[in-house]
């Protein structure tokens, strides 16, 4: 199984290296303006030699994660729109600004660009700037939604590989839901005067 991490963000960074320790095959696709150089990037890429373009990466992929600014969305989309998707599998992991009609542009954009894709939505609640929202390593589960059925147990797996519990969260249309968490705990955290991040944890009673 070959990961292809899409956006030159502190997630990607992240869940890249993760993947890295636990024996899986990672590329990641930059934004030509990307600086390779960053003390961040720069070891990985002397290390692993894995940074691309979007385009690469995605073929090279059988499963893409779309952790990219929000800024680099229209890029990411252009080179997934040119690409054969067939038989690949996309997971969303960004956040789309907030607005109170609980819309997702982000994953409707990866979805008219990906037809042929089957596309989940996983890891937004870590947010981009992952992990220095979660400086002490607390956060330990993670959401995913999608539709296609076969894909799910695949998804699961690949979500716990790297420590993660991973909470089936239906289908894709739930993925608006899976966004709003996020913000919420963002506009909950912006409200605290101490200087710390709110994350939700799930308990069954």
């Amino acid at each position: 199984m070959k990961l292809g991490i899409l956006g030159g963000t502190s997630l990607a960074n992240t869940l890249g290296k993760r993947y890295l320790d636990a024996g899986l095959s990672v590329v990641f696709g930059v934004g030509s303006d990307f600086d390779t150089e960053a003390s961040d990037w720069k070891a990985l890429n002397r290390l692993h030699n894995r940074l691309c373009p979007f385009d690469s990466a995605i073929i090279q992929s059988e499963i893409i994660l779309v952790c990219c600014q929000n800024e680099e969305l229209s890029a990411v989309c252009a080179a997934l729109q040119d690409a054969e998707l067939e038989d690949k599998i996309i997971l969303d992991c960004t956040n789309a600004p907030y607005d109170q009609k609980l819309a997702n542009p982000n994953t409707t954009q990866i979805y008219k660009v990906a037809p042929k894709a089957s596309v989940f939505k996983a890891f937004n609640n870590l947010g981009i700037d992952y992990p220095s929202s979660d400086s002490l390593g607390l956060v330990k589960e993670t959401y995913f939604c999608g539709d296609s059925l076969p894909d799910r147990i695949r998804i699961k797996r690949l979500v716990e590989l790297i420590g993660f519990k991973a909470i089936d969260a239906g289908g894709m249309i739930n993925a608006p839901l899976l966004e709003a968490f996020y913000h919420l705990s963002k506009e909950i955290s912006g409200n605290k005067k101490e200087n710390s991040n709110c994350h939700f944890k799930l308990i069954s009673v």
